[in-house]
């Protein structure tokens, strides 16, 4: 019989020629309550020809002879019940037709096809439906060989899991069971597995059967769901691994290819973003959109989110050439394979410091939508260096900003920092001033200029996450800076979802924050990560406090003294109004600020910034002040003018 799941639609075809006849017959038989037709014979080999006319024709036309019935479900027992009963209804009525031309000669009892119609659905389904539940059988056959696995969560994605592994036996996987913490699902089966009982019965189940591994199937759970069903796992000392949240997955359809190691921003996750994609896919939508940093980890997420929104073009603008390159690769070939629609991709070298090279792509391009995302960021790295992070985080800025108000550019969206709120480094106070002159180019030109804060992004380039991997993979030690330090996380895609819906929120002069969720102890999050790679802190990894960095704080801020914030029409996005009684005077300063670094004087620019920032302190020695005249220098002297 188990040959059955070998076969094909051919075998099928073959198997529908012989058994329709029979089925016919028996439906006569029942009819006229005997074997012996006799005069109703020749009736019945009418209908028979009728049937093996009509049904294979149907089934053709149908599709019935296309599917794959190793894999049947509803969907095809639908199909097939649909086709089987046109089919009866054609064969039929062609035989009640000849039964009238012939009357005397064809006699012809009308309630024949109505007897005909459950025989035929049951011969044509009987074969089908066989080679799907021996297909399932011979998945468990050789089963003492496969890794046991244990499914955490029975609802659709736990089940669309288990049948991706019972329809890819190759993995080399057997399902035991699902648990689910609804008590409305357990003890009930699905697809014909059992589920046991909730997550506390995990450590029992691994002892009684065996388990090898836990897949958790809960993309929407919290991160504090994900880290009690990992502890579990740890205590029962049965591997876990998991399926991404639902902002990480580019479809509903989920399966193998999806399931990874638990990461920490599973542990961090929050409940799912609610987009208000028709609000974002308005703002892109047939525009050309230049995103700046395009290679970076906010940069590039927000090209890959906003290339699934059908932009007309998108300008991928950076400084490093591998970043961009591999960033144009990816979306050239999600755009080969269907996934995003876009008219051209176009590849730009450039400095945001250098306005000549900025003028030349705007008037090539003429971009409608920017998104400003590059930024020198690393904190201890700006302070050893904040001519480079003023040049680059203000200058910068203002460069582009004087660009897209000379090409009319409708939207401007700078990426900001939490780090901008009472800054106490050069890299928070550099994005607190390209904040305000983001503020002041929205007040000047009237357009939809606005500016979006946000703490920590996780797996970021440079961020405190690869810094600690790399120690773990080093067999330690893990280096904190302080046992109470905190910080704000958001994954990637979340804070990128959020950026999007906040442009699209923006009418010009707005300042958002987004709502980061409570802060993380560093050390908690070092400690996870040690535990994520299957070691014990403390025992087989170190962890050391080596004490705050320059212009490092214990605790990020999101407010400044004089700011209030109000909740928008997004819940997790935050309007930050500022009650700030004196406006910097930004249309002196920054040229004045140019020419001080061109001359190299490091003091002098913290000077006059600490002037256009009150929050910052400058470091010791160095006074605020406002300069009535700048060196003497020419513009050839200024690279970034």
């Amino acid at each position: 019989m188990e040959r059955l799941a070998y076969l094909r639609n051919r075998h099928l075809f073959i198997l529908d020629v012989v058994l329709l006849p029979i089925a016919a017959y028996f439906a006569f038989v029942l009819r006229l309550e005997r074997f012996d037709l006799s005069s109703y014979w020749p009736a019945f080999l009418v209908f028979a020809v009728s049937v093996l006319l009509v049904f294979p024709l149907t089934f053709r036309l149908s599709g019935v002879y296309s599917r794959y019935w190793r894999y049947a479900s509803v969907e095809e027992l639908l199909l097939l019940a649909g086709s089987v009963t046109v089919a009866v209804f054609i064969a039929g009525a062609v035989s009640v037709f000849i039964s009238l031309v012939f009357p005397g000669w064809l006699p012809f009892a009308r309630s024949v096809p109505f007897i005909f119609l459950p025989l035929a659905l049951m011969v044509t389904a009987a074969p089908r439906f066989l080679i799907r539940a021996f297909s399932g059988q011979r998945l468990t056959a050789g089963s003492e060989d496969r890794k046991l696995v244990l499914i955490m969560g029975a609802g659709d994605a736990g089940q669309m899991l288990a049948r991706d592994i019972r329809e890819n036996p190759g993995r080399g996987m057997q399902v035991v069971g699902f648990v689910d913490d609804d008590p409305q699902k357990q003890d009930l089966t699905v697809r014909g597995i059992p589920i046991f009982g909730g997550r506390k019965d995990i450590p029992r189940l691994v002892e009684r059967t065996g388990i090898d591994e836990v897949l958790i199937a809960m993309p929407s759970v919290s991160g504090e769901t994900v880290r009690e069903i990992v502890e579990i796992c740890e205590d029962a000392d049965v591997r876990a691994r998991i399926l991404p949240a639902l902002s990480e997955l580019l479809t509903d359809d989920v399966g193998l290819r999806h399931l990874r190691p638990v990461e920490l921003s599973d542990l961090l996750r929050r409940d799912a973003i609610e987009t208000d994609l028709a609000a974002v896919h308005e703002l892109v939508k047939g525009q050309t959109v230049l995103v700046t940093g395009a290679g970076g980890s906010i940069g590039s997420e927000i090209c890959r989110q906003i290339a699934k929104a059908q932009p007309a073009s998108l300008i991928l603008l950076g400084h490093g050439e591998n970043s961009i390159f591999d960033i144009q690769n990816e979306l050239r070939r999600d755009f080969s394979k269907g996934r995003i629609s876009l008219k051209a991709i176009y590849p730009v070298i450039a400095d945001v410091r250098d306005g000549a090279r900025l003028e030349q792509v705007f008037r090539t391009h003429q971009p409608q939508v920017v998104f400003h995302a590059a930024a020198h960021k690393h904190v201890p790295l700006m302070e050893a260096n904040p001519t480079d992070a003023i040049t680059n985080n203000i200058l910068g800025t203002y460069q582009l900003l004087q660009t897209c108000q000379a090409y009319d550019v409708r939207r401007f969206v700078l990426i900001s920092t939490d780090k901008a709120v009472n800054p106490t480094n050069i890299m928070g106070m550099t994005k607190r001033v390209a904040e305000l002159l983001v503020l002041d180019a929205a007040q000047r030109s009237g357009r939809a200029y606005v500016a979006v804060r946000f703490g920590n992004v996780l797996g970021s380039r440079g961020s405190v996450v690869p810094f600690f991997e790399q120690q773990i993979a080093r067999g330690g030690p893990v280096t904190v800076t302080h046992k109470d330090v905190t910080r704000y996380f958001m994954t990637i895609p979340e804070a990128v979802q959020l950026v999007l819906q906040a442009a699209a929120l923006g009418n010009g002069g707005d300042l958002f924050m987004l709502d980061m969720g409570e802060p993380v102890k560093i050390v908690d999050l070092a400690n996870d990560l040690i535990r994520l790679s299957g070691l014990t802190p403390g025992q087989d990894i170190e962890i050391v406090f080596t004490g705050l960095r320059p212009g490092e704080k214990l605790h990020e801020e999101l407010y400044q003294g004089h700011e209030d914030h109000d909740r928008t029409e997004h819940e997790k996005i935050l309007r930050v109004t500022s009650h700030f009684s004196q406006s910097p005077d930004l249309t002196g300063a920054i040229p004045l600020l140019s020419n001080i670094c061109a001359n190299g004087n490091t003091n002098q620019a913290l000077a006059l910034i600490a002037s256009l920032v009150p929050e910052y302190t400058p470091p010791a020695g160095i006074e605020p002040r406002k300069f009535d005249s700048a060196p003497s220098l020419t513009a050839s002297h200024i690279p970034w003018n």
